[in-house]
């Protein structure tokens, strides 16, 4: 491993160098992971799922994270960011195949394999690529290289259900989900497993990419960053602390992260099945998830423009906080036809797109707050908000659970609390730098 270099030295041509192969990277997470919305409702015809067993595809993609993040941070901290990028994509190499014995079998416990695998993998890229672009430049900025990020993670995001549903979705498919109904024994074996087995060849491409790319990182020339520098004021305020849990913003802001990614994905990823509650079948709705991501990128171009120069990060993150909330409540109280798209549907799912805008900077807002005067605990205070990112796997839970308990509608309703949080770090919580009652 290369010594690593300060930022401070970097030029500005290595700086636009590393932003662009980090821009890369979010891309391939966001085509990876967003993926995962048309799973969803495939799986869920192709496997015979309830809501709840459906929405096990977010839980095994995303509880790795939970498990990995700490340990990746050890990982980054042996041997190197670069290596350690070329292992996370070498990793996930090895859960795209997976789904090759998973479809050879219909076996969907072999499909969460292949998706945990996925996921461990990415855990080791976003333990290394979030702090990344967040040291990479001024603080105060941070916010806007991060919705630089956005864009290349939710454009990809766009594109990847769209690419999957047209390798994996016929245009007869409609029929076909119809006739299932009425078929039984050897007959709907038969299309089921034929239905299934459509995901090996895009999934032993993306397994031969990830392995290409995993080399790729590894010999670009991409800089050994130091993550870890201190300068006087935080190495005088960080002589005391011997514990990451010593970071009271850090940990809520973790906590934080957690809730937002659930809401997020929630949003992305239930807006299908919601579609169908509304007769409108797979073929049609499989196109609303790339709305919602269109909004999320409509609002990190906002942040681009505006930040920090007409706004500063953290009053976008209030901003965004409370657009989720309210939007959160559109979706519960608002009813009536309206026309998207050319399908007719109800107002409300047009609040759950919007909830892709009220999104957009939330993220960008709560990491460089979080990671702010850590100094040494940087690495680990990383990984730490990483962890978080198995929301993504619980809250889908929740929904689902409420989904087959009540209905798809109402189940948005854990979305309220979630929301009421975020505002109250945006506004206090990140501020806190003591675990005591004390003004902070």
């Amino acid at each position: 491993m290369k010594n690593p270099v300060s930022v401070s030295s970097l030029t500005q041509r290595d700086t636009q160098i590393s932003i662009m192969l980090i821009g890369m990277m979010f891309f391939i997470f966001g085509f990876v992971s967003w993926a995962n919305s048309i799973l969803i409702p495939y799986f869920k015809i192709a496997c015979e799922l309830t809501n709840f067993k459906a929405y096990l595809v977010t839980f095994a993609f995303y509880i790795s994270y939970f498990i990995m993040s700490v340990p990746a941070s050890y990982v980054l901290k042996s041997i190197g960011f670069k290596k350690g990028m070329m292992l996370g994509f070498w990793i996930m190499s090895i859960g795209a195949f997976i789904f090759i014995p998973a479809a050879m079998n219909r076996a969907y416990p072999i499909f969460l394999l292949g998706l945990f695998t996925l996921g461990t993998g990415l855990a080791i890229l976003q333990t290394a690529a979030n702090p990344y672009i967040t040291l990479l430049g001024p603080k105060e900025s941070a916010a806007q290289r991060i919705s630089i990020m956005g864009i290349c993670n939710k454009g990809a995001g766009i594109l990847a259900p769209l690419a999957f549903a047209a390798v994996i979705l016929k245009a007869t498919d409609s029929d076909l989900f119809k006739n299932l109904e009425h078929m039984t024994g050897a007959d709907r074996n038969l299309a089921l497993n034929e239905l299934i087995q459509r995901v090996i060849v895009p999934y032993f491409c993306v397994g031969i990419l990830l392995f290409l790319l995993g080399l790729a990182v590894r010999f670009s020339p991409l800089p050994e960053i130091e993550t870890d520098q201190e300068n006087e004021e935080t190495a005088q305020a960080n002589s005391n602390k011997t514990s990451i849990l010593q970071f009271p913003h850090l940990i809520l802001g973790a906590v934080a992260i957690f809730l937002h990614v659930g809401t997020q994905v929630i949003a992305i990823d239930t807006v299908i099945g919601y579609a169908g509650s509304m007769n409108i079948q797979l073929m049609e709705a499989k196109i609303f998830p790339s709305f919602t991501l269109a909004a999320t990128i409509f609002g990190y171009i906002i942040g681009i423009i505006c930040i920090p120069k007409y706004i500063s990060q953290v009053n976008a993150l209030r901003t965004c906080t409370i657009l989720g909330l309210l939007f959160s409540f559109g979706i519960l109280m608002t009813s009536g036809n309206v026309e998207l798209a050319g399908l007719n549907v109800d107002i409300s799912i047009c609040f759950v797109v919007l909830l892709g805008l009220a999104n957009s900077l939330i993220w960008a807002g709560i990491w460089p707050l979080a990671l702010d005067g850590l100094g040494k605990f940087t690495k680990i205070g990383a990984s730490i908000l990483i962890m978080g990112l198995c929301g993504n796997a619980i809250l889908p839970l929740f929904y689902g659970y409420f989904a087959d308990l009540y209905d798809l509608r109402l189940a948005y309703a854990v979305l309220i609390p979630c929301y009421l949080y975020l505002i109250f770090y945006a506004i206090k919580g990140h501020k806190i730098r003591q675990w005591t009652l004390k003004n902070n």
